[in-house]
């Protein structure tokens, strides 16, 4: 199977070829090699006779004769060099003296048995060589340090080759014997047994057990492997690619036929998988690495890649592979996959800047239509950060007074006058400079901040309104029209907070507007219809934005508490008689006659019209011809800040006097 592990043993037995560990003696040596605390009673002094009968007058004692002299001769027979021989001969473990230059003095049966070669035979071999420990600098120095007396111990596993073919771990202690041997005892441990329970126990911590393929802890460490400057510095391409897929609608197959048919489903992907991996591994260096990283999402690891275009084919196979249905107990299932593509130079990548990339692909490959691959685009990722650096930082930035208001005049279609203006917010970021609606407000529509910026840009409009008109009393008062989300009226109580706004700045209500959305407003019942009417019945205006782009249902137009309708740019853009640039553009009769039948419409259910987005004098003209009431747009002024319209009022007040 594609990236399965041999599960070594211990990480520091596969990291390094040794281990070694120092072991200081501390306990200091007894007498003969007797245990702390034993007594012996000596015997009588040489040449002394022992009487077998008592003197005469002599107090006679009946005790039996000492146990502990008895035991005395017994441990000296036991301790004697010949039983000491015997002992080292018939142990278990495998051991061998081995002097101060390296040679064998003497070697036990174990050790023999362990090799495949007679005991007597090593003797005069040179031991580092029947054990392996000249194969790496680290485990050498170690071990000449001991002969040498300047290390106390060494302890290190190694694999050994057994004459009669088959490999062994063994793990080898070498020791000094007392100083005056002048000599090393070396000590062979067979560890076979337990480094395969190792393995074992370490495929089934690193595998998945329903696809039986690598799993995530398993992945990272080959990916983490692969980005290491040692892995690609020494040859190979250099680069490094991932394909990060996740099934499309695996959950509906558990929900309606259980866990049981979705783990079949999961085990017969990951054979198409793997099969898709050794094709594209035929003839290369290497075979992708395929994993399983929880749920429905699997991995293919690509080292060494060549470029984007192999990972591309991967993923065209792969979406290829999973286009036959599956057959599983008599269930046929069809299965697709969406795919994340990742290629780059492994040097400067991290393996969590490589998954983000990859998960973020994904995203991408969903959003744009599921069962394809989508390839990693740094613009737009980074427009993807920036959206997110805007998302982070939204609410405080309310908080910090960061958003300002411009203001855009509505103006009468026949005199030119202006009726009010628009309130439009405007974020002046720190790091990206001022920024437009369209760049924030959808994000705080979607993590509700825009109940708090919406109601701040209410205060602010409505605080500026009122000035307006205790500056100049002598022009024609001018209402101030705000945008509202929808969020708005779910989330916060809007009648309330319009009226205390209203009653804190003093401003009539009829000199407020409020603009929702043709998709928000159109089909509105129960909460929404609420606030719309209790807002209709407190004198505020109500307008329905961007009018003509949704499906509307006109028969319920009339039974909303709408005063306004604002045409959507994209009709008034066909009135075009000239360019921007003074070239002719021919109108679009279409978009005159829907226009026209608006307009109509609106007046016939006593609603007035604000055309968008007029940009020129041929579009005005029509507009004021088929009875348009007030239009919106660059004609007349771009969105401006209030000083200015200060300056609007200034003037219209000034020429009526006159």
């Amino acid at each position: 199977m594609s990236g399965t592990s041999e599960g070594p043993a211990p990480a520091a037995d596969l990291v390094r070829p040794a281990v070694t560990e120092r072991h200081i003696e501390t306990s200091p040596r007894t007498s003969a090699g007797l245990h702390p605390g034993t007594s012996v009673s000596p015997g009588p002094p040489p040449g002394t006779s022992v009487p077998s009968e008592p003197a005469p007058g002599t107090a006679v004692s009946t005790r039996a004769p000492s146990d502990t002299t008895v035991s005395a001769h017994a441990f000296s027979d036991a301790t004697s060099p010949r039983t000491f021989q015997a002992a080292f001969a018939t142990a278990p473990l495998a051991m061998a003296v081995v002097d101060r230059e390296g040679l064998v003095v003497t070697a036990n049966e174990s050790l023999g048995e362990l090799l495949g070669s007679d005991a007597d035979g090593l003797t005069g071999r040179i031991a580092s060589d029947l054990v392996d420990l000249a194969s790496d600098t680290r485990t050498w120095h170690a071990y000449r340090e001991v002969l040498r007396g300047r290390q106390a111990r060494l302890r290190s596993t190694r694999r050994l080759k057994h004459p009669d073919g088959h490999s062994l771990w063994v793990q080898v202690t070498v020791a000094p014997l007392p100083a005056q041997e002048r000599a090393v005892l070396i000590s062979v441990a067979d560890i076979s047994a337990r480094r395969e329970l190792q393995a074992r126990l370490r495929h089934l911590q690193m595998h998945d057990a329903v696809t039986r393929l690598p799993n995530r802890t398993l992945f990272f460490e080959r990916l983490t492997a692969a980005l290491e400057a040692e892995a690609y510095e020494e040859g190979g391409t250099g680069r490094i690619g991932l394909c990060y897929l996740d099934l499309d609608g695996f959950k509906a197959v558990n929900d309606t036929l259980g866990h049981r048919i979705g783990d079949r489903l999961l085990a017969a992907v990951a054979e198409r998988l793997t099969r898709c991996a050794d094709e594209a591994g035929y003839a290369r260096a290497a075979t992708p690495l395929v994993a399983r990283l929880g749920g429905d999402e699997f991995a293919l690891l690509v080292e060494d890649s060549t470029g984007t275009e192999q990972l591309a084919d991967l993923a065209e196979s792969v979406l290829r592979s999973l286009q036959a249905p599956f057959d599983l107990s008599g269930q046929r299932l069809s299965v697709s996959a969406s795919i994340g593509v990742v290629e780059r130079r492994a040097a400067g990548t991290s393996a969590t800047g490589l998954m983000q990339a990859a998960d973020t692909t994904l995203y991408w490959a969903k959003a744009d239509g599921k069962g394809r691959w989508t390839l990693f685009d740094p613009e737009r990722n980074a427009h993807r950060m920036t959206r997110q650096a805007l998302s982070s930082t939204l609410r405080a930035a309310v908080e910090r007074g960061e958003f300002t208001l411009e203001y855009q005049p509505l103006v009468g279609m026949e005199d030119g006058g202006v009726r009010g203006v628009e309130a439009l917010v405007r974020w002046n970021h720190p790091q990206f400079g001022m920024l437009t609606p369209n760049r924030f407000i959808g994000l705080a529509e979607e993590d509700g901040s825009i109940v708090q910026l919406g109601r701040w840009v209410l205060a602010t409009a409505c605080h500026q309104a009122r000035r307006w008109q205790l500056d100049h009393p002598d022009a024609v008062p001018i209402f101030v029209s705000v945008n509202v989300a929808v969020r708005q009226v779910w989330d916060s109580d809007l009648v309330a907070d319009v009226a205390e706004i209203l009653k804190e700045t003093g401003l009539p209500p009829h000199l407020l507007q409020l603009e929702l959305t043709e998709s928000a407003v159109m089909g509105s019942a129960g909460r929404p219809l609420q606030a719309l009417q209790a807002l209709s019945d407190m004198g505020v205006r109500i307008a329905i934005d961007d009018f003509g782009t949704g499906y509307s249902n006109l028969a319920y137009l009339s039974r909303l508490p709408v005063s306004v309708l604002k045409l959507d740019g994209a009709f008034v853009r066909g009135f075009q008689y000239e360019n921007r640039d003074g070239t002719d553009t021919h109108p679009n009769p279409a978009d005159e006659v829907i226009v026209e039948a608006l307009i109509q419409l609106a007046h016939r259910l006593g609603l007035t019209v604000t055309a968008e987005c007029v940009e020129t004098a041929s579009q005005a003209s029509r507009l004021r011809g088929i009875g348009c009431d007030t239009g919106q747009g660059w004609l007349y002024s771009r969105p401006v800040a209030a000083d200015r319209i200060s300056a609007l009022l200034e003037a219209a007040a000034t020429c009526g006097q006159v």
